[in-house]
This record gives C-alpha cells, sequence and structure tokens, in this order.
C-alpha cells in the first residue's frame, strides 16, 4: 500500500473516489525504487516547458466535438 502515483492520482479524482488510505509515503516508494518525484515535478509545467514535448494540433477542430457534447441533451455530465 502507498501513496498513488500520479497517474493513480488522477484516476482516483476522476472517479470520485473521496479518501485515499495508504502506508507508505511516495517518499518510501522512491527508496524502495519506485520513484515517480520527477513526474509530479512535470505535472505542474506548461506544456512547452515538460521534457516531452507537446504540441497543440488542430485546436479549433477539436472544439468541435466539445461544442456539440455541451448541445447533446442526453448526457451524464462529467
Amino acid at each position: 500500500s502507498c501513496e498513488p502515483c500520479p497517474m493513480c492520482l488522477g484516476a482516483v479524482y476522476w472517479s470520485g473516489i473521496t479518501r485515499i488510505y495508504f502506508a507508505n509515503s511516495r517518499e518510501d516508494a522512491a527508496a524502495a525504487g519506485f520513484d515517480d518525484q520527477f513526474l509530479y515535478e512535470e505535472i505542474p509545467l506548461p506544456v512547452e516547458q515538460r521534457t516531452v514535448p507537446s504540441v497543440r494540433l488542430l485546436g479549433a477542430e477539436a472544439r468541435q466535438g466539445f461544442a456539440e457534447w455541451r448541445a447533446k441533451q442526453a448526457k451524464i455530465p462529467y
């Protein structure tokens, strides 16, 4: 049992889990060889400053999908 890694922490928030119980900290995990500190540091950076380059493409076209979702009446709210 360990403090959630960045990917699992995202899943926790998306799923609506309201409390996490864990035994080992992220520092304990790092000492055992599971060091995610780099990821924790990358997440808050603007995308253009992250180590893995990210390039936004087709913004206007992609927003059309969100516009259609907002207009949809029969949907489960996020």
